[in-house]
């Protein structure tokens, strides 16, 4: 077997097309998660505490010389992407939930078992009055 018959094999396996189609949806998603935090949730947040823009936030370490930009730590930037990646984590977690509800249904609760039979009854009845006459 050759080298490209092996590796047309293992890149047409169905897993290898649906890990490609999920990371191509994947970052589609992480770019309306990025969005939705940037844009939506916070602008609000930002003005409820103050009409700070967390992207600015940083700590100069070093001035700014005329041949050298200011050496900034950025941990505005830090704490956006952590705000990303936790709204994008609890939406997977959602999904993934939801996905798991469709796929295993919850089994149905066990009937109570029948009664004995009325010849089981009889049995029963015989067996008794023999151990009364013992």
């Amino acid at each position: 077997m050759g080298f490209f018959q092996e590796f047309r094999e293992f890149a047409m396996r169905g897993n290898v097309v649906d890990m490609a189609v999920g990371v191509i949806i994947g970052g589609a998603f992480g770019k309306i998660v990025a969005s939705m935090v940037d844009d939506v949730l916070m602008p609000p947040l930002g003005m409820a505490i103050g009409g700070v823009d967390f992207k600015d936030l940083a700590i100069q370490l070093k001035p700014a010389t005329e041949a050298v930009p200011a050496v900034m730590l950025a941990y505005g930037k830090f704490l956006q992407t952590v705000f990303d990646f936790g709204i994008l984590a609890l939406i997977i977690f959602l999904l993934v939930r939801a996905m798991n509800k469709l796929r295993h249904e919850e089994p149905a609760p066990a009937a109570a078992p029948p009664g004995p039979s009325a010849e089981e009854k009889l049995l029963a009845e015989i067996r008794d009055l023999l151990r009364a006459r013992a």
